[in-house]
């Protein structure tokens, strides 16, 4: 089939990558390129990177729902369009466009975790296990009908980092079987159950904040959820430190945000309900560390406290 790919992040890579090899790809699109960091060095997105290697023609219109963008994608004429994290909303008019609609490649089992945070979520909520979706998009976010599901399962050890890679390849993975079946006439249409949705919205710097009133195992997901982005972070003395990794320890203390305990395994801190073992954490402007050296570095004492509201000296 002709395929348009729509994309930006790392994970649309691996699914770019199997409609190169398996598909005629008319063109690419991606966001436009965004100046990082303190030097404000203008930067590609992850999926032009790719594109480029292959001299793939790419388009990164600041708005897709204008009649001038539409035109460029009438004049592609694709059979279908692919669309995997590519951060704007597709209008009515381009869904209607292809011969065989636009589907979507989404990080979560729809209908949980509509929405931008699908892997965080599924982390910070618990979740045992997870996966990847393929569907028809629709005029409303991620409600169009299902094409295929694979299951992932979620261990103790995974952040968001670890589960997002995984799902990026897997999502490929599904995304051949659904492209394969989409052109042999056999794909499933599948409504979603929209009475079992639930959300995962856009995170922000400011819920990486732990809150020490949580219980242990609550933070403890909240950390690995918020791992690599936004972060998890709590203060000591009006200092932000991140926070990156992080266990639950099998004690029943309770004073929450207080250090119960300060050895080479880490800083033990109540919640709560239990205590969190810190284990790693990053001052503003340094390396990630232990967290037995941070301790050192900025002298903790046991019974001081971690948090903004909670810091005493």
């Amino acid at each position: 089939m002709r395929v348009v790919f729509m994309g930006t992040p790392d994970f649309a890579v691996p699914s770019l990558e199997v409609v190169m090899a398996r598909h005629q790809l008319a063109a690419v699109v991606t966001q436009p390129d965004r100046r990082k960091n303190r030097g404000q060095k203008l930067q590609y997105s992850p999926v032009k990177k790719q594109a480029l290697k292959y001299n793939i023609p790419i388009y990164q219109p600041k708005r897709i729902d204008t009649d001038q963008f539409y035109q460029r994608l009438d004049e592609l004429a694709p059979d279908i369009i692919v669309v995997v994290a590519f951060g704007q909303k597709i209008p009515a008019d381009i869904l209607r466009l292809p011969v065989h609609g636009c589907i979507n490649v989404h990080a979560s089992l729809l209908p949980k975790y509509r929405g931008a945070a699908p892997i965080q979520y599924a982390i910070i909520n618990g979740e045992e296990i997870t996966g990847v979706s393929t569907m028809y998009l629709s005029e409303g976010w991620d409600e169009g009908d299902i094409i295929h599901q694979l299951e992932e399962p979620i261990s103790l050890t995974d952040t968001a980092s670890t589960l997002h890679n995984r799902l990026a390849v897997k999502g490929a993975v599904l995304l051949e079987k659904t492209l394969t079946k989409i052109a042999s006439g056999d794909a499933p249409r599948i409504p979603q159950n929209h009475d079992l949705a639930t959300y995962a919205p856009k995170l922000e710097k400011k819920d990486g904040e732990i809150d020490w009133q949580l219980p242990a195992a609550v933070l403890f997901n909240h950390i690995r959820g918020m791992n690599p982005w936004p972060t998890a972070f709590t203060y000591f003395q009006s200092e932000l430190i991140k926070v990156w990794e992080a266990e639950i320890a099998d004690d029943a203390y309770h004073y929450p945000g207080k250090i119960k305990d300060i050895t080479k395994d880490g800083i033990s801190v109540g919640t709560g309900e239990g205590v969190l073992l810190i284990k790693q954490m990053q001052r503003q402007g340094a390396r990630r560390m232990s967290a037995y050296d941070i301790a050192n570095g900025l002298r903790l004492r046991i019974g001081q406290c971690l948090g903004a509201e909670l810091d005493e000296n």
